[in-house]
């Protein structure tokens, strides 16, 4: 299909990785891991040929199709959604658009007809099957939870993250032969990734994915692309297979360089015991010259860190942590909350769940008293202090200019900066990262500067809008497995279905028709009701159902 061949990619000293040789396949789906800021997007850049690689080539057919997932809706907002969307195919478009404006001028003028040009445009038209790309666009938009009722809206009346999924559209609709996605899965809901799975699954391109999705890797992606240790290394199967074939490469190498390191020391020992002896001398100056012919290559140190989030409660909360009554919310004309009730108790995991636009992180800013509901009310049991994860980290934009020491510092004032520094770097945050600025810092980098202040404050139970935003594959390991060591309940919103399913006890999904209330894991939930979400499309864009 396609090529890299001794790619490589470097700042200045800095390297990323070099070497890299791999032939892509038709009919695979490659998965590119890696910590934040090995070179996984770099790697993606370079083969899209937005970014010059240092060293080496990447070799693409001439006639293959690219598509590459894009970021810049801009300059959409005055088009109608399901034309963005079909602009994904150029020349296909192009001649639409050109057939449309020579039937249009002929009505008036009838020499503006041009048969000629009219029956290029038309073999355009059919070589490209572009009868049917409006309904193929119509069908991608559907799935990725745009309803039909929009799709003649133009761009500009979606949220961004609706945006972004329009761009998404556009990208699998020009059928490509070669597909680029980086982080398609942000801002999609589950439905939407399920339905993405099941597109890449049917797609008989080549595609490369950049994702933080474990559970999307796992059920995706034919071969992982492993970018660690300055190098890019392919393994064949999915993530778990991935993980396990790293775990035994590694350890078939360290056991290689300990037994070299046991055949320098039997050298060495004989040596010691016998170069003094006549009759030994000269064996033992054999043993020296194999001794100086023993090379050892050192393995390199990876480049992925696993952060450490120690939350411990200050004590237990009372057996009823929270009560939702009646909470219904609207903004102007759009109601994204009706009569929404329950009651959490002592030492449940909540998931909440849902189509996006449907109120989670609503109702999580309501329970914490950052927004009015428009009617009811909501009430914390016996001893609780909530600690409140947002995903928009407004209180750290709020200190863009505060150095990440005197921030945390503000937590634990009766500390010294000793205790400070510590705190900072269980979530990773080394000698030269705590003299930055909290604007300067990336959104995995906030992530765990926010989870630094909650191991300080020691809340009594968590509340957590969409805390794996960000955080690479090794951090949303590590936050699962700390947060199931938080003794207290947890309430969260997470659109990730592998941390949903590792954490959650209890599921409350959120409907136009009101609530969902399951008590059991996400994979019960699922076996439940049938491995369906029971997300509404009109719900989420709040329009109207005719």
């Amino acid at each position: 299909m396609f090529s890299i061949n001794d790619l490589g990619v470097s700042y200045g000293a800095r390297v990323l990785f070099s070497g890299a040789t791999i032939n892509f396949g038709r009919g695979s789906r490659y998965g590119i891991v890696g910590a934040n800021g090995s070179g996984k997007s770099t790697l993606l850049r370079v083969i899209s040929s937005t970014e010059e690689a240092t060293t080496g080539e990447v070799r693409i057919p001439k006639n293959a199709r690219v598509g590459v997932l894009g970021q810049d809706h801009f300059k959409y907002d005055a088009v109608p959604i399901v034309d963005v969307v079909m602009m994904g195919v150029p020349e296909l478009w192009e001649a639409m658009a050109e057939k449309e404006q020579m039937l249009a001028a002929a009505a008036t003028d009838p020499e503006a007809f041009d048969v000629d040009r009219y029956g290029e445009l038309e073999d355009v038209v059919l070589r490209f099957d572009g009868y049917t790309l409006e309904s193929r666009a119509a069908e991608i938009l559907e799935g990725l939870n745009i309803p039909a009722a929009v799709h003649r809206d133009p761009l500009s009346t979606l949220s961004g993250g609706y945006k972004l999924r329009v761009l998404l559209a556009q990208t699998l609709a020009s059928n490509p032969d070669i597909l680029l996605l980086d982080e398609p899965t942000n801002h999609l809901d589950i439905i939407s990734i399920n339905w993405l799975e099941q597109f890449l699954a049917s797609y008989d391109g080549c595609a490369v994915i950049v994702s933080h999705d474990y559970r999307f890797l796992n059920t995706t992606c034919t071969h992982i692309i492993d970018v660690d240790y300055q190098l890019v290394t392919l393994y064949k199967g999915n993530y778990d297979r991935f993980e396990t074939a790293k775990v035994a490469d590694r350890e078939r190498k360290e056991a290689e360089i300990a037994k070299r390191e046991a055949e320098i020391e039997d050298h060495k020992e004989f040596v010691r015991r016998f170069r003094s002896k006549a009759t030994k001398a000269r064996q033992a100056q054999s043993k020296m010259k194999q001794i100086e012919k023993i090379t050892i290559e050192r393995l390199p140190e990876s480049s992925r860190r696993h952060p450490t989030f120690k939350i411990i409660p200050t004590r237990d909360t009372g057996k009823e942590v929270a009560t939702v009554e009646d909470i219904s919310m609207s903004f102007g004309e759009k109601h994204v909350l009706k009569n929404v009730n329950f009651t959490i108790s002592r030492g449940e995991r909540v998931a909440i769940i849902g189509a996006n636009g449907i109120g989670k992180s609503t109702l999580l800013k309501i329970m914490m008293g950052e927004l009015a509901p428009t009617s009811g009310s909501t009430e914390w049991g016996h001893a609780v202090d909530p600690g409140y994860f947002s995903q928009d980290h407004a209180d750290l934009d709020a200190n863009s200019e505060a150095g990440l020491v005197d921030w945390i510092w503000t937590f634990c004032p009766d500390r010294n900066a000793g205790y400070a520094r510590a705190k900072l770097a269980e979530v990773l945050f080394g000698q030269d990262d705590v003299e930055k600025k909290i604007g300067a810092l990336s959104g995995g980098e906030l992530a765990r500067l926010d989870f630094a202040r909650l191991s300080i404050q020691k809340p009594t139970i968590l509340v957590l809008d969409e805390p794996t935003n960000h955080l690479d594959l090794e951090g949303i390991q590590s936050l699962a497995s700390g947060l199931n060591n938080f003794p207290n309940t947890i309430l969260f919103v997470s659109h990730d279905r592998w941390f949903v399913s590792q954490l959650a006890t209890r599921i409350i999904e959120l409907t136009p028709d009101g609530i969902v209330d399951f008590k059991g894991s996400y994979d019960e939930y699922l076996a439940k009701s049938a491995g369906q979400d029971h997300l509404d499309h009109d719900a989420v864009l709040g329009k109207k159902k005719s």
